[in-house]
Formats: structure tokens, C-alpha cells, sequence
């Protein structure tokens, strides 16, 4: 029997990753946002389970349990918006479809996560703290870079766990963790 773990609680995230080439195609859109209004790199993604404290072995143990009950599922970019806070400052938003939701309950209720705000699949395309006019220009930015942007639409087929300290701001420390491949039942 391996021996309790001992490590520091930490901060970690489920992400959904999109397919190749459709994760080149937003990291050239993340960085056009980048060039024009600065602000840190990091891997497109759809947040599936938000910010919690866990163990590392915690963590990794419950993102492979929850992945056994989850097929892989299509979501569909419907629009770009702007949000109110540093890690929401310009995003995709996707299709809340039931199999979008799902998967985010669904591994929500392996991680004993209780979200502070209703569920909003988006994908995040820069991070920062923008005016509102700068946070409009780079929202319009998004559909100049990529007019084809809205409608597009891909299958999740793996999901991440980063450890994701919310108060680097930086993202220098954010690492990826492990990833659970999603079988077709």
C-alpha cells in the first residue's frame, strides 16, 4: 500500500482541449489578441471544473475515475464576448448543448466542486484587465483574425487537469498535470 500523500494542497483545473488543427487556429487568434493589449500565454481550452484545492494524487485520481463515464462530445463556437474580470476579458462562447453541461457536472460532481455562478462553456482568448473599449477592440479583433470563427465546431475528446494558481497572473507556474483520453462507449 503506497503511503498517504503528503503534498501541498494546490489549485487545479479540468480543461476540455480541442483537436489539432483547431487548437493552432485559436492560438493564432490568441496571438493577434496578445500583439495588440499584451497579456500571458496559455493553451486553448474550455474550463470544465474551475479553480479547487486538492492533493496532486486527489486530483489525478478523480480526473481518471470521472473520464470512465464520459464519451466525447462535439461543442460549437456560437459567438465572441467580453467578460468583467482578468480571466474572462475576451472568449468563445460554445453552445451550452446538454452534452457540454454534462460533462462539466459530470466531472464537477467526481471533484466535489460547487460552482460560485452558473455554468458558461466559453473558450478564454486573452487574459487581462482591460478597459471596456480596449476589451470591445479585441473582441472585434477576434472576428477580423478569424471571420469564420462563429459556428465552428469540434469534438472534446480529452480532458486536462493543469494546476492553475488563479493568483499567478503570470501563468508562469501553471502546469499540465495529466490528460484523460475520452472513449467512445
Amino acid at each position: 500500500m503506497e503511503p498517504a500523500d503528503q503534498s501541498p494542497e494546490e489549485v487545479y483545473s479540468v480543461w476540455a482541449l480541442m483537436p489539432e488543427p483547431v487548437r493552432s487556429r485559436l492560438r493564432g487568434v490568441m496571438e493577434g489578441l496578445r500583439a495588440a493589449h499584451g497579456g500571458p500565454a496559455f493553451e486553448p481550452h474550455a474550463t470544465v471544473v474551475g479553480a479547487i484545492r486538492l492533493r496532486r494524487s486527489q486530483a489525478i485520481e478523480m480526473l481518471r475515475a470521472a473520464a470512465v463515464g464520459v464519451s466525447p462530445y462535439t461543442a460549437r463556437v456560437t459567438g465572441v464576448a467580453r467578460g468583467d474580470f482578468f480571466y474572462q476579458c475576451v472568449y468563445l462562447l460554445l453552445d451550452p448543448t446538454p452534452e457540454v453541461v454534462g460533462a462539466s457536472d459530470h466531472f464537477s460532481g467526481h471533484f466535489g466542486y460547487q460552482r460560485p455562478s452558473p455554468y458558461m462553456p466559453h473558450v478564454s482568448l486573452l487574459y487581462g484587465d482591460l478597459t471596456d473599449e480596449e476589451k470591445e477592440e479585441a473582441r472585434k479583433k477576434v472576428e477580423e483574425l478569424d471571420k469564420d470563427i462563429c459556428g465552428l465546431q469540434f469534438e472534446i475528446s480529452e480532458l486536462a487537469l493543469y494546476r492553475t494558481d488563479t493568483e499567478d497572473k503570470t501563468l508562469e507556474s501553471w502546469e499540465l498535470v495529466e490528460v484523460a483520453h475520452l472513449e467512445k462507449k
